[in-house]
């Protein structure tokens, strides 16, 4: 295959050695040629908006722009792009955002080279490429009761170790409503107390501490 028609692949990572080694395993595949390596997700942005590339792999946590939101902005620009999610993440928070973000595959750091390769090409065909153990946890979270935007920042505030006083001054709500969200919180990660929440919260990923 020339490399006119071969697979144009765009690498978003902020680790330099990580880049590096991708880069060196998707050229020795005679059918993918490396066109732009980013190191944050606003030159992810930027390269994808240049180059146009066939397939994207797209780190979660990076500068400037993270993953998910790096994600966001080109599928809105280009709704055919084609993105993988390479992450060392697998929370099923993580997992949930990156496809519903617009992502059509989602790998692991620690997947083999052949199946990262072979992604590729399902990808490049119009597939999906979504693990057993990745669509397992996606399962899970789409089963779990769904946090609203309040309920996230009040959980995010709680992760933060503040009261419901000061939690209420931050967001500007009644100390009282704070309260009734606390309650939704813990019903719904179905734990009893903050502590577990915030645990429950940073295992699958919904806050980051």
């Amino acid at each position: 295959m020339s490399q006119s028609t071969s697979i144009r692949v765009l690498i978003a990572d902020d680790h330099a050695i990580f880049r590096q080694g991708l880069a060196t395993i998707i050229s020795r595949d005679p059918d993918m040629v490396v066109i732009a390596q980013a190191e944050n997700g606003q030159q992810a942005i930027d390269l994808f908006r240049e180059h146009q590339p066939d397939v994207t792999l797209m780190d979660l946590r990076m500068p400037e722009v993270e993953g998910v939101e790096a994600i966001t902005a080109i599928r809105a620009e280009f709704k055919p792009a084609r993105i993988i999610v390479l992450t060392t993440y697998d929370s099923d928070e993580d997992i949930y955002r990156g496809l519903q973000a617009g992502a059509k595959g989602y790998l692991l750091k620690e997947t083999e080279p052949d199946e990262l390769l072979n992604a590729i090409r399902a990808i490049h065909r119009g597939q999906q490429y979504i693990p057993p153990d990745v669509g397992a946890k996606l399962v899970q979270r789409l089963s779990n009761p769904v946090l609203s935007e309040r309920e996230l920042a009040v959980l995010r505030a709680m992760a933060q170790g503040m009261s419901n006083a000061e939690i209420a001054a931050a967001l500007s709500i009644g100390e009282g409503t704070v309260k009734s969200h606390v309650n939704r919180i813990l019903s719904k990660l179905d734990v009893n107390d903050r502590t577990q929440a915030v645990i429950v919260a940073v295992k699958r990923g919904i806050v980051n501490l």
